[in-house]
């Protein structure tokens, strides 16, 4: 194959995955806000239904905060919370788009790049629009919609268990969405399995050669 034909190709490459990447983000931000829409009019806040039995749960709760409900700094902490959000969401949008350019990912790499910055792009539009959306406050003040719970396990451990022995514990405890779902799936893929996900510069510049 002649060098600029091979450079043709490798540029298409780079545009069918950014494709590729832009699709998977807009069906899970489709999903994540019409799930989140719907629980929020159709449900009240601690409204919660069985799915399958007790193990999987619809949980309706509206966390004004960061991960696990943590707050911090009163409305000053929230805006700066959804401003780092947004900030965040802007600069991994830019740094994914010049690495699947740039053909430092393979198709799963991309992938897991699309579930990050959608994830995160999802909770971005409650903070920033839900509040308005549903009278309760202005924008940038707007509160992540959770509903998915799993409590898998909920009882009294036995004694014998060191520290922990004899006292209630629940297993799942967080209740979270689809966007933390996919961030928290795509942090997973890009950690158990980097090297299958991305291409070092050293291979790229070997196979420009």
């Amino acid at each position: 194959m002649r060098p600029c034909q091979w450079k043709l190709n490798s540029s298409n490459r780079g545009v069918n995955r950014l494709k590729l990447a832009a699709w998977v983000a807009l069906i899970l931000l489709v999903l994540d806000q019409s799930s989140k829409l719907w629980v929020a009019t159709q449900m009240a806040p601690g409204e919660s239904y069985e799915v399958l039995g007790r193990y999987f749960q619809i949980f309706y709760i509206e966390n004004n905060g960061m991960a696990f409900g943590l707050e911090w700094g009163g409305r000053t902490g929230k805006f700066l919370l959804t401003m780092f959000r947004l900030v965040a969401v802007l600069g991994l949008g830019f740094y994914f788009c010049r690495m699947i350019q740039s053909r430092q990912t393979t198709k799963a790499g991309t992938v897991a790049f699309a579930l990050i910055w959608s994830g995160a792009c999802g909770n971005v539009v409650d903070s920033l629009f839900y509040g308005p959306l549903f009278g309760y406050e202005t924008f940038f003040y707007g509160r992540v919609v959770d509903m998915l719970y799993f409590p898998l396990y909920q009882g009294f451990l036995p004694s014998w268990i060191p520290i922990w022995g004899g006292e209630y514990w629940e297993f799942f405890r967080p209740v979270f969405n689809l966007a933390d779902s996919a961030i928290s799936v795509g942090v997973g893929m890009s950690l158990l399995f980097y090297k299958r996900l991305f291409v070092s510069l050293t291979d790229i510049e070997t196979s420009e050669a």
